[in-house]
């Protein structure tokens, strides 16, 4: 497996359907680049990707509510090692009055009972990859960017917001979504029933992933009528309710020792609920959960390696408290 020099630009993208100020989204494109060769590289910084290969597939990281995108740099970096392109974001929004938080980007009305399914309810993702195809058309990365190949991941709402909007029909480009801490449970306050399971498009593999320590799902379950105290419940609903998907390339995995934010690094409790949390037992959290979500992607893009990369998670079950396809 290739271990490319990484590189990223930033951008930014408006979103129409939200009021200034906070309707900028901050990207930052990372990149797998050769190593600085000329003096306007080493002076400007821009240095070139690599040229010599197919144009790379893409992942679009979207974060969890008041998580900054620094903490899955460590995933960006690493993926983008491996040869693909990687999109992180900031988003600033107020999508409940008052209440104004980093967000994954959120149509609060396309997830209520009346309009869910009928039109994206992640806003910032038409606007990602209208900038991905400019970029892929001119700039540094002309030529350089898969777009027939997109993989959606995000973490707690964030990876809830990549699976309920990994809809070819709506971004043809989608093969895949991945989600740690995150379920599609629809939530009672929006007017949905208690037990509803927000549904996942048939159309694309999907990787859920849970931990049995997670302090904040457990914590949260009153926002869907559950009492607290389970951790993975919803979770293990979504792979079980939530996909119809059939075709063996589906993989729920719940790892134990893994809490809430096993996934961050590095972890800011400053800011999210990282009070809520249980203690993390899991000794490499960000580099297992790596690992998992490289061998669903080298899998799901038939990438070079694949075998290889599911074989370093499958020699470990002890670290599972669940692990199984559909």
């Amino acid at each position: 497996m290739a271990n490319y020099n990484v590189r990223a630009i930033f951008r930014a993208v408006a979103i129409e359907s939200f009021a200034p100020p906070n309707n900028t989204v901050h990207l930052k494109i990372h990149y797998p680049a050769q190593l600085p060769a000329t003096p306007d590289e080493r002076n400007s910084g821009m240095v070139a990707p690599i040229s010599d290969t197919p144009p790379f597939p893409v992942v679009i990281l979207l974060p969890g509510i008041n998580v900054g995108p620094e903490g899955l740099s460590w995933l960006a970096h690493d993926l983008t090692s491996k040869g693909m392109i990687v999109v992180s974001y900031c988003l600033v929004g107020e999508e409940f009055a008052g209440l104004v938080s980093a967000t994954p980007g959120l149509d609060i009305a396309a997830l209520g009972p009346a309009l869910y399914g009928q039109r994206p309810s992640a806003v910032a993702l038409g606007p990602i990859l209208d900038e991905l195809t400019a970029c892929h058309k001119k700039g540094l990365l002309a030529g350089r960017i898969d777009l027939t190949r997109v993989i959606l991941g995000g973490h707690s709402a964030g990876g809830t917001a990549a699976l309920v909007n990994a809809n070819p029909a709506w971004f043809k480009g989608v093969k895949g979504a991945f989600a740690y801490a995150a379920h599609t449970a629809a939530a009672t306050m929006l007017g949905h029933p208690q037990g509803t399971m927000n549904a996942i498009s048939p159309n694309v593999p999907c990787l859920i992933m849970g931990g049995t320590n997670d302090g904040v799902i457990a914590e949260s379950a009153g926002r869907y009528g559950d009492p607290p105290g389970d951790a993975t419940g919803r979770v293990i609903a979504t792979f079980d309710q939530a996909i119809s998907r059939n075709e063996g390339d589906c993989l729920l995995a719940i790892v134990r020792g893994a809490n809430h934010f096993s996934i961050i690094s590095p972890k800011d409790h400053a800011t999210g609920r990282a009070f809520l949390d249980q203690a993390e037992t899991l000794s490499d959290g960000p580099s297992f959960l790596g690992a998992i979500i490289w061998a669903f992607i080298a899998r799901t893009l038939d990438l070079q390696g694949k075998d290889h990369a599911m074989a370093a998670i499958t020699a470990r079950p002890e670290a599972f408290d669940v692990l199984r396809w559909r």
